[in-house]
């Protein structure tokens, strides 16, 4: 007798309404939280059998930065359950500034610049 098992990792998006738009701590333009979880799972005969190792995460529609969310409000959404996330749940983990180039003369900048500083343009 022989089985085929193996390891593999996962993601899951979760449905996650959020009550419309919210502020990215990044780059600070409007956003839509995008929920999702990881895992690793034991597969027998290619039929997933055991989950372990759950994280759930939340991606920035903005500038795609991704923040690690509390764990138990990670499984209230996982049932389905109406959450909101706060700016406490979420915990960094890749952010990125909103990047601006100048159309005009190439200048570039993370600064929340109207005009270029360089030329005069507006960005």
């Amino acid at each position: 007798m022989f089985f085929i098992m193996g390891i593999t990792d996962g993601n899951k998006e979760l449905k996650y309404d959020g009550g419309g738009m919210n502020i990215c701590k990044s780059c600070g333009a409007y956003t839509r939280y995008i929920v999702y979880m990881t895992y690793m799972c034991l597969s027998l005969f290619f039929i997933p059998t055991i989950k372990w190792g759950k994280k759930y995460y939340v991606r920035t529609s903005c500038c795609g930065s991704v923040y690690e969310l509390n764990e138990e409000k990670g499984k209230m959404i996982a049932r389905g359950e109406n959450v909101n996330i706060t700016d406490s749940d979420l915990t960094p983990v890749s952010e990125k500034k909103r990047h601006k180039i100048c159309r005009i003369c190439g200048y570039e900048t993370n600064e929340d610049f109207e005009y270029c500083p360089k030329c005069g343009g507006k960005f």
